[in-house]
């Protein structure tokens, strides 16, 4: 049977919260160990530039910048890993957690920085066409369709909120709806009726998106199955889905509280779990700004209670 390695600090999950818990908790002499799940880098490897991240003033490639995090944490001697941890348990401390190669790890303290994955449609344009046209979060993004005309799949208050805010840049915002009414509160209902630059399209699908340069527009049908059914090209700059996210903490919902939706539940103002030494940082626990920049913030915090945590019980 294979021996449990022991860590002081366990991260599990890359992006900007667990690069800079990494960076933190390096620093700090705390020897962490970070393994980076599905998606090294996390969502910002899906875009293209980044603009609204301080210290980059000419915008940066996705990619480029969670290599710029990496490189920094492992200066510090982060020890980053590929792998995914598949198993956890977290009902007394140290902690133990298993990776999908089946390798066990002893943690003192562990920091879940797993993301959040954006809900799609499923349709292969989505894939083909991300970063050049589709995107799932128009806080990121919108600034590229200034003046522009753009697309928001979704009907609740996320939808209504992505396409208020993207009318403030755009020339066109077409909101494209299943249902033939919004989910959305009354209040977000009467915003997105009075912007004067958004138009429902009530009981409409997406078939697909087209284009040679990226997006060009996006094919749609009309009351779909109905003897009316109407199939028709809306030429679009941009397309956003906004249908909601699912945090990626399946793995620990058995030992944290987490909302109905499955982000985790942190005491007000912290990264603590209920669990003594277990934090979340990022868009794991974070239904509501799900940015780079909050993320990193929250990545930090982690790391700097984590090497309390440690001292408060005299492990270091």
């Amino acid at each position: 049977m294979e021996q449990k390695e022991h860590v002081r600090c366990l991260i599990v999950g890359s992006g900007p919260a667990g690069y800079t818990a990494a960076i933190y908790a390096s620093r700090a002499n705390l020897a962490p160990v970070m393994y980076c799940g599905l998606q090294t880098g996390g969502q910002l490897t899906q875009t293209t530039t980044v603009e609204n991240f301080p210290g980059y003033p000419d915008g940066v490639d996705g990619n480029q910048m969670m290599l710029d995090f990496r490189s920094q944490a492992e200066r510090f001697g982060a020890d980053i890993r590929d792998g995914v941890i598949v198993k956890a348990d977290l009902g007394k401390a140290p902690y133990t957690l298993t990776t999908d190669e089946g390798h066990v790890i002893e943690a003192d303290t562990v920091i879940i920085a797993t993301g959040a994955s954006a809900k799609y449609l499923g349709l292969p344009d989505e894939e083909k066409y991300k970063g050049e046209g589709v995107s799932a979060c128009a806080t990121c993004d919108g600034f590229f369709y200034r003046k522009k005309v753009v697309a928001v799949v979704g009907g609740g208050d996320t939808a209504c909120e992505e396409a208020l805010y993207l009318a403030g840049l755009a020339k066109k915002v077409y909101m494209i709806v299943r249902k033939p009414f919004l989910r959305a509160s009354d209040v977000m209902q009467k915003r997105v009726k009075d912007a004067e630059n958004i138009e429902v399209l009530f009981e409409h699908n997406t078939l697909g998106l087209y284009g040679d340069n990226g997006v060009e527009g996006v094919r749609l049908v009309k009351r779909k199955g109905e003897a009316d059914e109407q199939v028709y090209e809306l030429p679009v700059d941009g397309f956003f889905l906004a249908i909601g996210h699912k945090p990626n903490s399946d793995v620990f919902k058995a030992w944290l509280d987490t909302d109905e939706t499955g982000y985790i539940i942190t005491l007000a103002g912290t990264p603590k779990t209920k669990v003594p030494g277990v934090f979340a940082a990022g868009d794991v626990a974070d239904p509501h700004y799900r940015q780079a920049i909050t993320a990193a913030a929250s990545g930090c915090q982690a790391a700097i209670e984590a090497d309390r945590y440690l001292r408060e019980q005299g492990i270091i």
